[in-house]
């Protein structure tokens, strides 16, 4: 008998602006009483998610179960920034260009069709373009250093055939009617996401081909006589394969641990505003230095809003406080008044921390961890698209369905191992401080 017990539960800081703007079709259900499955997927954010999607079109006739511990579109999954992006984005380093142009292209090629699988789901849930919108984003550079950084990722994608333009301080005082810009590097491939009704549209589109239950975490997960049992507060499912997109939270289910960096970072979204400086009606920055500020508009029924994130703090404990999450709101306050000055007295609506997971060595947590258990999980910054792909990758995994991308993704060392705590979080918070000083204006 392998028998797994889960100690710790999710925990989220703070509403997400995403899922406080979002509205759910479709009612919640919980598990009650006991489930036979083919399959079972626990965790549903975009792996979780997409996982089940590929599962329904790879076995149309089999019973397939998803299991969320919390509400859907409450966790991590509706709180990031919502982008999908193609070209190499490793926030862990301290810039975007890369030197490897093979593993560069292999990255693109999985980034694209992440997307493609992505905006099928799009499709063939009607989502609307407030929702799923292909607009692509642009590198925002506020420093000399910021605009030496997009030259050089302008000439590594250059070096491989990559669409990109360079946008001048002028345009982008056009697009976002400030001047705190230097200039910018546009590429076209990125999709920008609501993410909150992207996740709640997605699990809507599937609740006709899968059984999906939430507020049922899982306590206790063990395998007996060939089957796995997933036993939660009010019942129970049993099933043969068993996919975990948990993301950080695999350590919890026994594996893993001691290789995953659990990574907070923090968002705050104003009040909706008419009539102000800040260009046109939407747009998504990424900062040219990966520590620096996200900033994205959105606008709907006449008014807009501004999302900023900004700061990443390594916690193991997997949760920060009140305190911190108020702490940082006001530190990106300035930073959001550096940039629209006309914003000033209108407040922040919404703050929130959400989750990332990276490794040491930038490699997801994937594969067939135990029989007949896969895991879809540490998305290394990124969980929109790596995340989408790890869910396919191991539905694919676990139904035998063979291609080069599964070979490719599944040809990757595992996580390395992290130093004993203190020491790593001593380490990698000083590394992330040091990282983020060095930004700067960026921020």
């Amino acid at each position: 008998m392998n028998e797994i017990v889960v100690k710790r539960l999710p925990a989220e800081s703070g509403t997400s602006g995403w899922e406080a703007l979002s509205r759910r079709s479709f009612p919640v259900r919980t598990l009650d009483g006991k489930v036979s499955a083919d399959w079972l997927i626990i965790g549903a954010g975009f792996a979780g998610l997409s996982a089940a999607r590929r599962l329904s079109q790879l076995r149309p006739g089999d019973r397939i179960v998803l299991l969320e511990a919390g509400e859907i579109a409450k966790g991590t999954a509706g709180r990031n920034s919502g982008y999908m992006i193609d070209v190499p984005h490793n926030i862990s380093s301290g810039e975007y260009s890369v030197a490897d142009e093979d593993a560069t292209k292999t990255e693109i090629t999985q980034n694209r069709f992440a997307i493609s699988f992505a905006a099928d789901a799009a499709a063939e849930y009607d989502m609307s373009v407030r929702t799923f919108d292909p607009s692509g984003k642009i590198n925002a550079a506020a420093t000399e250093r910021g605009i030496k950084l997009n030259a050089n990722y302008g000439r590594s994608l250059g070096s491989i055939g990559e669409e990109h333009r360079f946008v001048d301080a002028a345009e982008m005082r056009e697009v976002t009617g400030s001047s705190y810009y230097l200039g910018g590097l546009y590429t076209p491939g990125a999709v920008m996401i609501q993410p909150a009704d992207y996740i709640r549209d997605f699990a809507a589109g599937l609740a006709s081909k899968v059984d999906i239950f939430e507020h049922s975490p899982v306590l206790r997960l063990e395998r007996r006589s060939g089957m796995w049992k997933a036993m939660s507060r009010n019942g129970s499912v049993t099933a043969p394969k068993v996919i975990l997109g948990v993301n950080g939270h695999i350590e919890d289910f026994g594996h893993f641990r001691g290789r995953l960096m659990h990574i907070f970072t923090y968002a705050s979204m104003t009040a909706p505003f008419t009539e102000r400086s800040t260009g046109k009606d939407k747009w998504a920055l990424l900062p040219a230095d990966p520590m620096g500020a996200t900033v994205r508009k959105i606008s709907s029924d006449a008014s807009s809003r501004i999302v900023i994130r900004t700061r990443f703090t390594y916690d193991w404990a997997v949760q920060v406080g009140e305190k911190r999450l108020a702490g940082i709101a006001a530190e990106q306050r300035t930073s959001l008044d550096a940039r629209f000055p006309d914003l000033r007295d209108v407040p922040f609506e919404h703050v929130w921390a959400g989750r990332l997971c990276l490794s040491r060595n930038h490699v997801p947590a994937f594969g067939e961890i135990e029989e007949g258990l896969y895991s879809a999980c540490c998305e290394n910054g990124l969980g929109t698209v790596k995340s989408t792909l790890a869910g396919v990758m191991a539905a694919d995994l676990a139904t035998g369905t063979r291609s080069d991308m599964l070979d490719k993704f599944s040809d990757q060392p595992e996580p390395a191992r992290l130093p004993p705590e203190p020491l790593a979080w001593l380490g990698v918070n000083t590394v992330i401080r040091l990282q983020e000083l060095r930004a700067g204006r960026e921020g």
